[in-house]
């Protein structure tokens, strides 16, 4: 029975975890407007040395952005990347993410 009980509340606090590390794509959409100098409006970029973000997976964009903010993700646009990424908060990435990604 108690490990059952342990089991359970494992369950629920991984659970509840992954909810709040969910970004919300409509609050992104709202952050992502610094984005489209670069990026462009709707996540795909007219400069060719730019990424499109459209339709990229949330995780790796996660990612990505987390590295930049560290400054451990170099090439030639870490001197843009770098800065922008630093005054991110972990849900401000989160909801950039759910952005991007939906699109």
């Amino acid at each position: 029975m108690k490990k059952l009980l342990a089991i359970a509340g494992m369950l629920a606090i991984s659970a509840s975890g992954s909810a709040l590390a969910a970004g919300d794509a409509a609050a992104g959409k709202t952050k992502a407007a610094v984005c489209a100098a670069c990026h462009g409006a709707n996540g795909v970029s007219m400069i060719p040395m730019y990424p499109n973000l459209a339709g990229q997976k949330a995780q790796y964009l996660e990612n990505a952005l987390k590295a930049y903010k560290a400054g451990q993700r170099g090439g030639p646009t870490a001197a843009l990347m770098n800065p922008q990424a630093a005054n991110l908060s972990d849900q401000d990435i989160a909801d950039l993410a759910a952005h991007f990604s939906s699109l």
